[in-house]
């Protein structure tokens, strides 16, 4: 994900979708750690908050403060 502008137009089944994504790179980017493999440690950083933004926005959605917007043809 390289900015947050990507997941703010994503529904939220899309957002979903994108959680259990940086979810799976999250867990596999544990791995590589605890096994000291890991070439890049920062991404461990930007992936927890990418992981923090989606589901912020997913919460949003389900509350009602954050509406799908709709793309006019």
């Amino acid at each position: 994900m390289k900015s947050r502008d990507e997941v703010l137009n994503l529904a939220p089944d899309e957002l979903e979708a994108k959680l259990v994504e940086l979810l799976g790179e999250m867990e596999n980017l544990q791995l590589q750690k605890a096994t000291h493999q890991i070439t890049n440690p920062l991404r461990i950083r930007t992936v927890r908050r990418n992981i923090a933004r989606v589901m912020t926005l997913i919460n949003e959605h389900k509350n009602g403060i954050r509406k799908i917007k709709v793309e006019e043809k």
